[in-house]
Protein backbone atom coordinates (compact mmCIF):
# COMPACT_ATOMS: atom_id res chain seq x y z
CA UNK A 1 0.00 0.00 0.00
CA UNK A 2 1.14 3.15 -1.15
CA UNK A 3 0.35 6.18 1.85
CA UNK A 4 0.30 9.76 0.69
CA UNK A 5 2.46 12.72 1.44
CA UNK A 6 1.83 16.07 1.67
CA UNK A 7 -0.91 18.11 -0.20
CA UNK A 8 -2.14 17.62 -4.21
CA UNK A 9 -1.87 20.15 -6.33
CA UNK A 10 -5.51 20.19 -6.68
CA UNK A 11 -6.16 20.71 -3.30
CA UNK A 12 -3.99 23.30 -3.34
CA UNK A 13 -5.59 24.80 -6.48
CA UNK A 14 -8.88 24.70 -4.81
CA UNK A 15 -7.85 26.22 -1.73
CA UNK A 16 -6.55 29.08 -3.75
CA UNK A 17 -10.29 29.32 -5.67
CA UNK A 18 -12.05 29.11 -2.55
CA UNK A 19 -10.14 31.94 -0.98
CA UNK A 20 -10.00 34.04 -3.88
CA UNK A 21 -13.66 33.87 -4.15
CA UNK A 22 -14.03 34.85 -0.21
CA UNK A 23 -11.56 38.17 -1.15
CA UNK A 24 -13.58 39.06 -3.65
CA UNK A 25 -16.57 38.73 -1.49
CA UNK A 26 -15.23 41.15 0.85
CA UNK A 27 -14.02 44.10 -1.63
CA UNK A 28 -16.89 43.84 -2.72
CA UNK A 29 -18.91 43.96 0.56
CA UNK A 30 -16.25 47.02 0.94
CA UNK A 31 -17.33 48.91 -1.89
CA UNK A 32 -20.74 48.74 -1.05
CA UNK A 33 -20.05 49.97 2.41
CA UNK A 34 -18.48 52.61 1.11
CA UNK A 35 -20.85 53.74 -0.79
CA UNK A 36 -23.06 53.60 2.19
CA UNK A 37 -21.33 55.65 3.76
CA UNK A 38 -21.19 58.28 0.85
CA UNK A 39 -24.88 57.87 0.65
CA UNK A 40 -25.46 58.93 4.58
CA UNK A 41 -22.62 61.72 4.45
CA UNK A 42 -24.76 63.52 1.81
CA UNK A 43 -27.99 62.77 3.76
CA UNK A 44 -26.67 63.71 7.11
CA UNK A 45 -25.53 67.07 5.33
CA UNK A 46 -29.33 67.41 3.09
CA UNK A 47 -30.73 67.44 6.78
CA UNK A 48 -28.61 70.28 7.85
CA UNK A 49 -29.12 72.50 5.21
CA UNK A 50 -32.67 71.72 5.35
CA UNK A 51 -32.99 72.50 9.21
CA UNK A 52 -30.78 75.52 8.15
CA UNK A 53 -33.69 77.40 5.92
CA UNK A 54 -36.63 75.72 7.88
CA UNK A 55 -35.01 78.12 11.18
CA UNK A 56 -34.59 80.61 9.07
CA UNK A 57 -38.09 81.09 7.59
CA UNK A 58 -39.45 80.36 10.96
CA UNK A 59 -37.50 83.57 12.08
CA UNK A 60 -39.14 85.74 9.36
CA UNK A 61 -42.85 85.29 9.81
CA UNK A 62 -43.30 88.43 8.08
CA UNK A 63 -41.28 88.43 5.03
CA UNK A 64 -42.06 84.53 4.67
CA UNK A 65 -43.66 84.65 1.30
CA UNK A 66 -40.50 86.11 -0.13
CA UNK A 67 -38.77 82.60 0.50
CA UNK A 68 -40.43 80.79 -1.94
CA UNK A 69 -38.06 80.17 -4.25
CA UNK A 70 -38.23 77.62 -7.45
CA UNK A 71 -34.62 76.32 -7.06
CA UNK A 72 -31.42 77.73 -5.49
CA UNK A 73 -27.42 75.80 -5.26
CA UNK A 74 -25.91 74.59 -7.86
CA UNK A 75 -26.74 76.19 -11.12
CA UNK A 76 -28.01 79.29 -9.57
CA UNK A 77 -26.70 82.62 -9.86
CA UNK A 78 -26.38 83.88 -6.64
CA UNK A 79 -23.55 85.87 -5.61
CA UNK A 80 -20.66 84.09 -3.63
CA UNK A 81 -20.54 86.62 -1.23
CA UNK A 82 -23.69 87.25 0.17
CA UNK A 83 -22.47 90.40 2.49
CA UNK A 84 -24.02 92.77 0.06
CA UNK A 85 -27.25 91.43 -0.67
CA UNK A 86 -30.37 92.74 1.29
CA UNK A 87 -31.04 91.00 4.83
CA UNK A 88 -34.15 89.31 5.05
CA UNK A 89 -35.08 86.52 2.30
CA UNK A 90 -32.96 87.49 -0.28
CA UNK A 91 -30.19 87.15 1.73
CA UNK A 92 -30.95 83.89 3.42
CA UNK A 93 -31.46 82.18 0.16
CA UNK A 94 -27.93 83.59 -0.75
CA UNK A 95 -26.71 82.36 2.11
CA UNK A 96 -28.46 78.85 1.25
CA UNK A 97 -27.52 78.63 -2.03
CA UNK A 98 -23.91 79.20 -1.72
CA UNK A 99 -23.77 76.47 1.29
CA UNK A 100 -25.64 73.97 -1.02
CA UNK A 101 -22.93 74.50 -3.55
CA UNK A 102 -20.67 73.52 -0.56
CA UNK A 103 -19.10 76.56 0.33
CA UNK A 104 -18.92 75.86 4.26
CA UNK A 105 -15.67 73.47 3.23
CA UNK A 106 -12.98 73.51 0.57
CA UNK A 107 -10.08 71.17 -0.27
CA UNK A 108 -6.38 72.07 -0.81
CA UNK A 109 -7.32 73.45 -4.53
CA UNK A 110 -10.05 75.81 -2.96
CA UNK A 111 -12.86 73.62 -4.46
CA UNK A 112 -16.15 73.93 -2.76
CA UNK A 113 -16.55 70.18 -1.31
CA UNK A 114 -18.74 70.91 2.00
CA UNK A 115 -22.44 69.64 0.51
CA UNK A 116 -24.13 67.16 -1.57
CA UNK A 117 -23.39 66.22 -5.52
CA UNK A 118 -25.76 68.89 -7.32
CA UNK A 119 -27.09 70.10 -4.08
CA UNK A 120 -30.36 71.91 -4.75
CA UNK A 121 -32.84 73.70 -2.77
CA UNK A 122 -36.82 74.25 -3.42
CA UNK A 123 -39.62 76.46 -1.40
CA UNK A 124 -42.93 75.96 -2.16
CA UNK A 125 -46.40 77.92 -0.48
CA UNK A 126 -48.83 74.52 0.32
CA UNK A 127 -50.82 76.54 1.86
CA UNK A 128 -51.43 80.61 1.74
CA UNK A 129 -52.24 82.45 4.79
CA UNK A 130 -56.04 84.04 5.53
CA UNK A 131 -56.28 86.02 8.43
CA UNK A 132 -59.51 87.72 7.31
CA UNK A 133 -62.75 87.32 8.89
CA UNK A 134 -61.59 85.39 11.84
CA UNK A 135 -60.25 82.37 9.16
CA UNK A 136 -57.16 82.11 10.64
CA UNK A 137 -55.48 80.15 8.25
CA UNK A 138 -51.57 79.98 9.03
CA UNK A 139 -49.11 79.87 5.43
CA UNK A 140 -47.40 76.82 5.23
CA UNK A 141 -44.35 76.34 3.13
CA UNK A 142 -42.61 73.16 2.04
CA UNK A 143 -38.86 73.09 2.17
CA UNK A 144 -36.72 70.49 0.13
CA UNK A 145 -33.15 69.64 -0.84
CA UNK A 146 -32.69 67.31 -3.87
CA UNK A 147 -29.28 65.74 -4.67
CA UNK A 148 -27.58 63.40 -6.72
CA UNK A 149 -27.10 59.78 -5.41
CA UNK A 150 -24.60 57.51 -6.02
CA UNK A 151 -27.31 54.05 -6.80
CA UNK A 152 -30.52 53.94 -8.57
CA UNK A 153 -33.82 53.86 -5.90
CA UNK A 154 -36.91 55.21 -6.32
CA UNK A 155 -37.66 58.53 -7.75
CA UNK A 156 -38.98 60.74 -4.73
CA UNK A 157 -42.41 62.44 -5.66
CA UNK A 158 -41.62 66.24 -5.34
CA UNK A 159 -40.46 67.79 -7.95
CA UNK A 160 -37.50 69.92 -6.55
CA UNK A 161 -34.42 68.87 -8.57
CA UNK A 162 -36.73 66.87 -11.01
CA UNK A 163 -34.52 66.22 -14.38
CA UNK A 164 -31.55 67.38 -12.99
CA UNK A 165 -29.86 64.79 -12.68
CA UNK A 166 -29.94 62.40 -15.57
CA UNK A 167 -31.99 59.28 -14.49
CA UNK A 168 -34.75 60.16 -11.82
CA UNK A 169 -34.13 56.62 -10.01
CA UNK A 170 -30.76 58.90 -8.81
CA UNK A 171 -32.17 62.33 -7.18
CA UNK A 172 -32.61 62.00 -3.34
CA UNK A 173 -34.27 64.41 -1.59
CA UNK A 174 -35.11 65.33 2.21
CA UNK A 175 -38.50 68.09 2.87
CA UNK A 176 -40.12 69.57 5.47
CA UNK A 177 -43.35 71.52 6.01
CA UNK A 178 -42.99 75.03 7.93
CA UNK A 179 -45.97 76.49 9.12
CA UNK A 180 -46.31 80.09 9.82
CA UNK A 181 -48.05 81.06 12.63
CA UNK A 182 -50.90 83.97 12.74
CA UNK A 183 -49.82 85.80 16.09
CA UNK A 184 -52.64 88.17 15.84
CA UNK A 185 -55.55 86.79 14.03
CA UNK A 186 -58.89 86.91 16.34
Amino acid sequence: MHRQHGISMIEVLVTIVILAFGLLGIAVFQSKANLGSVESYQRAQAVILLDDMTARLQGNIGGSADYVVAEVGTGDTQPADCSTVAAGAARDLCDWSNALKGAAESDSSSNKVGAMIGARGCITQVQAKNDTGGACIPAIYQVAVAWQGLHATQAPSITCGKDKFGAENYRRLVAAQVTIPLLDCK
